[in-house]
């Protein structure tokens, strides 16, 4: 089974606190968003593999640290995760990012695939799958589906707020799949969204209803 991290730092609960509330516009969202992925991302990195590297420093040699093979890809699904890409970079600069976009069949309610572009090397990446809401579960575990096909082993996904819904259908069908969430939620309500959530994550991003 995946292992489930709800985060418990406070100022990642303080500046979801601020972003939950409805009065705060699209540019203070969008840069909370932004500094709550950069929080998430330096815990969620916290188990990442290092090695002893030989260097000198001006006063004399020494033996460092530094990260292990694996190199890291950031992979938003589009478009609300793209509000996380620039705190992710902001921690780890030289990752590739790649795009997934989806969108939800209006009779079906299941997310089809609409636009893919990985990092060509995306199978020997570690990949952190980065969407603000999990809310049913749908659209992530299409996405971790889709980079699977793609032969991607090492995946984590990654959002801010999460529902216990979307948290069991990603445990169910994707238990190899680590899960960081920023607060985990209530509950669903009738219409998908997440309860007490903040409404729709990528209205507030790009200041669209």
């Amino acid at each position: 089974m995946s292992k489930v991290t709800v985060m418990d730092h406070p100022l990642i609960q303080h500046k979801i606190g601020i972003i939950r509330r409805k009065e705060v516009g699209s540019k203070d969202f969008r840069q909370m968003i932004s500094e709550i992925a950069m929080l998430m991302c330096y815990e969620a990195t916290r188990d990442l593999k290092l090695v002893d590297v030989d260097i000198e420093t001006p006063i004399c040699p020494m033996t460092a640290k530094e990260l292990q093979g694996k190199k890291l890809a950031v992979v938003p699904i589009l478009r609300a995760g793209l509000g996380m890409v620039d705190g992710m970079l902001a921690m780890i600069p030289a990752a590739k990012v790649g795009h997934i976009g989806l969108y939800r069949d209006p009779e079906t309610l299941e997310p089809v695939e609409y636009y893919s572009k990985l990092p060509a090397d995306s199978w020997d990446r570690e990949v952190f799958v980065v969407d603000p809401m999990l809310a049913t579960g749908g659209s992530s575990s299409a996405a971790i589906n889709l980079l699977k096909e793609k032969g991607v082993k090492n995946i984590r996904f990654m959002c801010i707020i999460a529902a216990p819904e979307g948290v069991k259908r990603m445990q169910t069908e994707h238990p190899d799949v680590d899960i960081y969430i920023g607060a985990l939620d209530e509950r669903l309500n009738d219409h998908g969204y997440i309860v007490p959530g903040l409404g729709d994550a990528g209205d507030r991003i790009f200041g669209t209803k």
